[in-house]
Parts: C-alpha cells; sequence; structure tokens
C-alpha cells in the first residue's frame, strides 16, 4: 500500500533535525564553521552552486540525501530517462529529455526526433535564407509565435535570453493573451507579407490560442487574400482536421507528443520561432546545453549533483523551514523572463496536494515563484525582503561576464549580488548599527531613535548558481537545471510533477459563460454570476 512520505523514517530524521536548526542563525553556523564554503558549495564543468548561505549544515545534506534515496530518486530518474509512464494520472511517460540527448527513451523515439530536428531545421534554414517566402514573394521579416502557457514562456525566454545572438534580420514576436492587445499591437506595426506565424497549441483547440490564431488569419487573409494562409501559417499540433480546416499546408506542419508537457516543449518544434532567429547551430548549442546536465543528472553521486542538491534544498526550505515563496533573482537583464518561466514550471508541475496514490499530503509543496532581474529589484521589493515580516529562500543566479562578453558593468552587477546575499544572509544587528553611526557621528540621542528601523534579521537564505556567460549553451543547463531540481522536489514529495489538472477547471467553466446574456449560468453561485454579466453587459 503507497504510504506518505512524511512517513518515511528518514523523513522523521530531516524534521527532528530541522526542529534542533530551527534557532540557529546564519551567523551562528558561519563562525562555527571555517570550511564552511569549502564544505557547502559543488562545482561541475563551468557551473558553481554555493549553498553556504543556506540555513545547514553538512549534515542537512546528508539527512536530505539519505532521504531522497529513501524516496526512491534513483529509481524515478532511471524510469523518466528510460520512458516508462511515470505520468500515472495520465499514462503517459516524461520524455522531453529524448528531444535534447540521445540517451533518452527508445531507439524509435530517438528516430522520431532525429527526423523532426532534421525538419525544423530545414524548415528554419529556409525562411532565414529567403527560400520560403510569402505569397507576394517577399521574405520574412517578422515571426509571429501563437500560444500560451509553455508555448509561450518557453520560446519567449528563449530569443529574449539570446537576443545577443539573433542573426537573419529576422524579428520575434509573442501573443499569448486572449484580449487582443497584443495583436492589434503588433498589427500596426509590421506588413502582414512579411509575417510568418506559428500557431503552437497541440490539440489546435486551446482557447486563447486559436482565437488569437484566428483574428491573425482574418488579418493576413484580409490583407493579402485566401491563398496567404497556405504560406503564412506554420502548426505545431496533432490535430490534422483542425490544421486542415485553418488552411495549415502539410509541408508546414510539425509535431508534439504525448510524452512531452506544454511547460517542458521548448526543446521541441514549440522553440521554433527560436531556432529561426538564432539559427540551427545556436539551438544545437541550446540543446546541447541541456543535454548536458541531463548527462550530469544522471551520472553524478547525489552528493556533487547540482540538480538533486537544488531540489533537496527546495523540499527543506518549503517542508521544513516552511518558507512559502522562493526569489529568482537573475543579475542579467537578459534572464528578465525567467522568473515568469519557472513560475509555470514549478508551480504547475508541483503545485499538487495529493500525492501519486491520490492521498492527501500532510506538508507544504511547491512554493510561490517570483522574481524578476535583481539589479531593479534592489530598488524595488528587496525591501520587503530584508526587513518585512516573510521571510522567503532567494535564488541568485549570475554570470560571470555579461551577455555581450564583457567584465567591466558585469563587475558591479556581481559586487551586489555578493553584497545582497551577504546582507541577506547575516544581516546587520543593533550593535553595527549603532557602531556605524557614532564613527559617522551620530549623536546618542538619533541612534537611539533610529537602531531598530536599520537593523536587518538577517538569516534569509539563499542558493548562488554561477556560470561563464549567457549563452545558447548556458541557458540550455540553466533551464535543465531547474527542471531536474523540480522533478527531484516532485519525488520527495511523491507527487506527480507531469499533470495540471487544475490548469482544466477554469478552462471548463469558461466554455458555460455567455457574455450575451443569452444562457443563464448553472450551478454554485449562479445567481451572483449571472447578475455580474448582467452588469458587464448594461455598462459596457
Amino acid at each position: 500500500m503507497p504510504q506518505l512520505n512524511s512517513s518515511l523514517a528518514a523523513w522523521g530524521a530531516v524534521a527532528a533535525h530541522a526542529n534542533e536548526l530551527s534557532k540557529a542563525h546564519l551567523r551562528d553556523l558561519s563562525v562555527a564553521d571555517s570550511q564552511r564554503w569549502q564544505n557547502l558549495h559543488v562545482e561541475h564543468d563551468t557551473w558553481l552552486l554555493d549553498v553556504s548561505r543556506q540555513r545547514i549544515t553538512a549534515r542537512t545534506l546528508s539527512l536530505l540525501i539519505e532521504l531522497a534515496r529513501s524516496a526512491g530518486l534513483a529509481a524515478r530518474i532511471a524510469a523518466m530517462f528510460r520512458g516508462d509512464p511515470i505520468n500515472t494520472t495520465e499514462q503517459r511517460a516524461a520524455l522531453h529529455t529524448a528531444l535534447r540527448s540521445d540517451f533518452a527513451g527508445s531507439a524509435d523515439i530517438q528516430a522520431e526526433v532525429r527526423a523532426s530536428r532534421e525538419k525544423l531545421s530545414g524548415f528554419a534554414g529556409a525562411v532565414r535564407s529567403g527560400n520560403a517566402l510569402g505569397v507576394t514573394g517577399k521574405t520574412f521579416k517578422h515571426v509571429v509565435n501563437i500560444g500560451i502557457g509553455g508555448s509561450d514562456l518557453g520560446p519567449l525566454l528563449v530569443c529574449d535570453a539570446l537576443r545577443h545572438e539573433w542573426s537573419g534580420g529576422i524579428t520575434p514576436h509573442f501573443v499569448s493573451n486572449v484580449d487582443r492587445t497584443q495583436l492589434d499591437d503588433l498589427i500596426r506595426s509590421v506588413d502582414p507579407a512579411e509575417t510568418l506565424v506559428i500557431v503552437c497549441s497541440k490539440t489546435f483547440t486551446t482557447q486563447e490560442t486559436r482565437a488569437n490564431a484566428n483574428a491573425a488569419r482574418t488579418w493576413i487573409v484580409g490583407a493579402l487574400g485566401e491563398k496567404a494562409a497556405a504560406r503564412h501559417f506554420v502548426a505545431v499540433s496533432t490535430n490534422a482536421a483542425a490544421m486542415d480546416a485553418f488552411g495549415i499546408a502539410a509541408e508546414h506542419r510539425f509535431t508534439m507528443w504525448d510524452w512531452v508537457g506544454g511547460r517542458y516543449s521548448v526543446w521541441s518544434a514549440i522553440g521554433l520561432i527560436a531556432e529561426i532567429v538564432v539559427g540551427s547551430e545556436r539551438f544545437q548549442e541550446f540543446l546541447a546545453g541541456a543535454s548536458d546536465i541531463d548527462r550530469h543528472f544522471t551520472q553524478a553521486p547525489f552528493e556533487k549533483n547540482l540538480p538533486v542538491l537544488m531540489g533537496l534544498l527546495g523540499v527543506w526550505n518549503r517542508s521544513f523551514l516552511k518558507l512559502p515563496t522562493l526569489a529568482v533573482l537573475p543579475y542579467d537583464q537578459r534572464l528578465a523572463r525567467l522568473p515568469a518561466y519557472l513560475q509555470q514550471l514549478e508551480m504547475e508541475s508541483n503545485g499538487k496536494s495529493v500525492n501519486l496514490a491520490g492521498e492527501q499530503v500532510d506538508f507544504p509543496t511547491a512554493p510561490v515563484v517570483w522574481g524578476q532581474p535583481a539589479s531593479n529589484a534592489q530598488h524595488s521589493f528587496f525591501q520587503m525582503l530584508h526587513q518585512g515580516t516573510p521571510t522567503a529562500a532567494l535564488d541568485f543566479i549570475a554570470p560571470m561576464r555579461g551577455s555581450w562578453g564583457g567584465t567591466e558593468a558585469q563587475d558591479l552587477a556581481l559586487q551586489n549580488c555578493l553584497a545582497q546575499s551577504q546582507a541577506f544572509a547575516f544581516g546587520y544587528t543593533r550593535e553595527e548599527v549603532a557602531a556605524d553611526m557614532r564613527k559617522a557621528g551620530a549623536g546618542a540621542a538619533d541612534i537611539a531613535r533610529l537602531v531598530a528601523h536599520r537593523v536587518h534579521e538577517g538569516n534569509r537564505p539563499s542558493s548562488l548558481l554561477l556560470y561563464p556567460r549567457t549563452t545558447a549553451r548556458s541557458l540550455g543547463g540553466l533551464l535543465a537545471l531547474y527542471e531536474h531540481s523540480v522533478f527531484v522536489q516532485g519525488s520527495v514529495w511523491g507527487v506527480n510533477s507531469f499533470d495540471q489538472f487544475g490548469v482544466e477547471l477554469g478552462k471548463k467553466l469558461a466554455g458555460g459563460i455567455s457574455m450575451k446574456g443569452d444562457r443563464a449560468p448553472s450551478g454554485c453561485g449562479a445567481a451572483g454570476l449571472a447578475a455580474l454579466i448582467a452588469y458587464v453587459i448594461k455598462h459596457r
């Protein structure tokens, strides 16, 4: 009979240890271990993971690793890479790794992936070279990705992060929101004769994507004629009948597999817009960077395994220290979209309250993930993180060189990154505040009046992930690190990281609502809902 992972002896050992450490401050832990940094950082290839400012000791990691073993993590990793149906609620594999690593999945799946990659790179090359033309004979200068969720967040992040790698004179655009503002803004600024549209929807029925795709079709066909649909639209979908009805040409259809979830799909044809913009060579480097981490994840011992350690610390902070949020703080503007991408990856994957057996869990699972580039964040929400009442876990992410290749300005970013991580960990005590104020010439009355306002408690736990520079290869590695970290957390919690039934209820209810008032709502709260609809109709 399956059991909650919280009933494991190893879970109890971690919980007891967390209770022992609950009163310890990072200042005390640092003083107690003169080799703390040496003992609490891991290097792999060009990556450095520094966890010395987490509220842990070496024993914490040992206990967490024993918990991972007790939860069957090694077997879970092997099962995922074999292609076993570990997404048990939907009876599917989770084989996104097969899209970038030739040791994942079966020989048949690898053959399918190679065929798909060849078709994708051939099409991307034709668009970039001008061999694929619009209906008027113009080359494509704009590519529009229409999708939502993973079909938008992944390729948007890659295009933004690799902006310095754009080539071929092609500009990417993204349309996801169903309120039409993104598309209407775009229509005013680009020539439809120079625009290629990629519709990303596995089923071709996703409400928001279908609405935006229909509006884009009306725009392009209205400007260029009915034949334009076959030349100016591409689809990533499995719904042949819907693509027929829309007018997608056979050679413009790219496949998806049911073993690739949306939030894990950027490695697939969903990444086509990025491949068009940066070129197939760079996109292949992106895949290779992820494959590097796949190999590390499957081969490195847990004690030296970056995603395993990241995931276990996520479990520690959420389930044992009870920290409700994770702030993702990249010190690189190129990674501005990373927090939003990780919101979906982590919260959609592990935002679950029942385990694989359908039993209610008795511990907190996924944190609320949020953040933005940390140079800007220092002047917005860092105040709350330093001195507010909530305590968050923090992930600092920084390249050692700027995305453009230089170090001068990046030195300032790194100075701030390191200083902030120190301040969050060790704080600013009452004694330090008073001493600094006296040194600055403040009198006793001013010190007494202001000291409490200037104290920083510290003890805010953080990890620091360092790498050389944001490139296609390092970006692929970064996303794979977080993918596998999320999988580790889900495995230790015993939840299914690959379904998302919580997304479906709102969609289902939306289908039963008419904003014209010609269909009465039903179900719980129907009267209030009918009144709201009447209000909108009256005041619109």
